[in-house]
């Protein structure tokens, strides 16, 4: 059944298959002191499920293995405003409709039903740990789970279910040796140790959960990111050599954003209206800062850009900003995304003022 299950996972797509029993997650205690010393910003949804968190089999009675897979995002793809998992189709969905399909597969090669629940980042369940216990990685400096075959640009899933499995045998090696570059690269020094990252500081966190106003000493060292960083995964040695070239369709690039520099895409979201929105991003993973995330982050971008446009772009990038910036100072009502809007608008304007 085991070597049955890989092979069919495989079919599915997933690039990466180990076995796992379930029991108390070892990571939970560290994932617990993380959130109490403030690092998790304001992402207060991941205080809840505690206890579920730290041990795997309460999500359902009779739970017993974890099946573990990972799906490569394309760690060769070029950098460029938005991070490399977020440029196609929403992972959550195709890795959960793929696990349901080989939860099914499963079940008719048994000839029983098998109660079964597959997660996503979908539950309380660190599956990163479980990764390191099926056998998939170690976790890095970046605090990532990275694979001695494909480097960490894969998504993480894993498929529970009421089935004894033979599991294999956890990851216990750190390859990451004496290496810092992941720490001495990130631009806000949000890896404040190893394996520790406070997301109050974080390009990825900044750009895509931070609901408010981007700090403003924060905003040069934004750069050129419009949606999320791949800055510590871009430096690591292990990233670098064995990352896999994208073949997963979903994940290819979306036309809104294929190969557009932040120059460009920045000024396209500036652009758009909430109808343009909704249908350009439908079933994007970057729907998640929505569209008032996005236009904040593209205004900081521009700001940080202004050194290098040339004057035409300038010109153009300042109407954009003042037309922001001035549609939010003539709402009759108050609305906290146009006082967002304006702040970081007139914030940029600034900056690009001064390179005239």
């Amino acid at each position: 059944m085991e070597d049955f299950i890989r092979e069919q996972a495989k079919k599915l797509g997933f690039d990466l298959v180990g076995l796992t029993a379930l029991g108390d997650a070892e990571t939970a205690k560290y994932f617990n002191e993380w959130i109490a010393a403030g690092h998790a910003a304001d992402m207060h949804y991941l205080e809840r499920g505690q206890e579920k968190r730290s041990n795997t089999k309460l999500p359902f009675d009779g739970v017993r293995s974890g099946i573990v897979v990972g799906m490569n995002y394309g760690g060769t793809e070029p950098a460029g405003p938005v991070a490399r998992y977020a440029r196609g189709l929403d992972y959550h969905d195709i890795m959960v409709d793929r696990l349901n399909e080989l939860h099914k597969i499963i079940e008719a090669q048994e000839g029983i039903p098998i109660r079964g629940k597959a997660y996503v980042d979908t539950g309380p369940i660190l599956e990163r740990d479980l990764g390191r216990r099926a056998g998939l990685g170690w976790f890095g400096k970046n605090t990532l789970l990275i694979n001695p075959k494909m480097g960490s640009f894969f998504f993480l899933g894993a498929l529970f279910l009421d089935l004894e499995l033979i599991p294999d045998e956890p990851f216990t090696t750190d390859l990451c040796g004496t290496c810092t570059r992941c720490l001495d690269a990130c631009p806000t020094n949000a890896i404040v140790e190893p394996r520790k990252v406070d997301s109050n500081l974080c390009i990825s966190y900044l750009t895509i959960e931070l609901k408010g106003a981007i700090p403003e000493n924060i905003r040069e060292s934004i750069g050129d990111h419009v949606y999320g960083c791949d800055i510590c995964q871009e430096v690591c040695p292990h990233v670098r050599k064995f990352s896999k070239p994208l073949t997963e369709t979903a994940f290819m690039p979306r036309e809104f954003i294929r190969g557009k520099s932040a120059e460009t895409l920045s000024m396209d979201l500036l652009k758009l209206s909430q109808t343009e929105f909704s249908a350009q991003f439908k079933g994007s993973p970057m729907k998640r800062a929505k569209m008032r995330g996005l236009k904040r982050n593209a205004a900081v971008v521009l700001g940080n850009l202004a050194h290098t446009m040339e004057p035409d772009k300038r010109k153009t990038a300042l109407e954009l900003l003042t037309e922001v910036s001035t549609s939010a100072d003539n709402e009759t009502t108050p609305d906290p995304n146009a006082e967002l809007l304006n702040e970081h608008a007139q914030w940029a304007i600034k900056k690009l003022k001064s390179h005239y």
